[in-house]
């Protein structure tokens, strides 16, 4: 059975990333959406055992990738069109946990943040427009 959503769940990632990083990024950005947007999780899972499972997200989420100009671009372009989203800074790389982490991101201003990464979900009009020009991740 296909499903197709109204929305779309967008993560982009800046290319120059080690792997580990660019799978730290994703899984932290996700987490603001999951945590925050009503309904966006699915039922539990259960396989034939009778073992069950942790919900997930009940969309895909399409992982982008972006050098740090483009980055800067899409983060400018949600925060015009005034859309909620999660980021991760260079800076959170040299944290251990969440106090950490907000005081690095407020210690800057916006146009001081070095992002390599972010994660939104709005209507799919609105998130292709915020990426125009942004390839998915390979």
């Amino acid at each position: 059975m296909s499903m197709t959503f109204e929305t779309k769940i967008a993560v982009v990632l800046r290319s120059d990333l080690q792997v580990w990083q660019k799978l730290n990024v994703t899984a932290f950005t996700v987490s603001g959406i999951a945590g925050t947007v009503p309904d966006i999780m699915g039922e539990k899972y259960e396989d034939a055992s009778g073992n069950r499972y942790l919900p997930m997200l009940k969309q895909p989420v399409m992982v982008f990738e972006a050098n740090a100009e483009q980055i800067q671009r899409a983060y400018l372009r949600a925060m015009k069109e005034n859309v909620a989203f999660s980021i991760f800074t260079e800076d959170l790389f040299a944290t251990g946990n969440d106090i950490d982490n907000r005081a690095a991101v407020i210690a800057k201003r916006s146009d001081e943040l070095k992002l390599v990464g972010m994660a939104l979900r709005e209507r799919k009009k609105l998130v292709d427009k915020i990426l125009d020009g942004l390839k998915l991740h390979k």
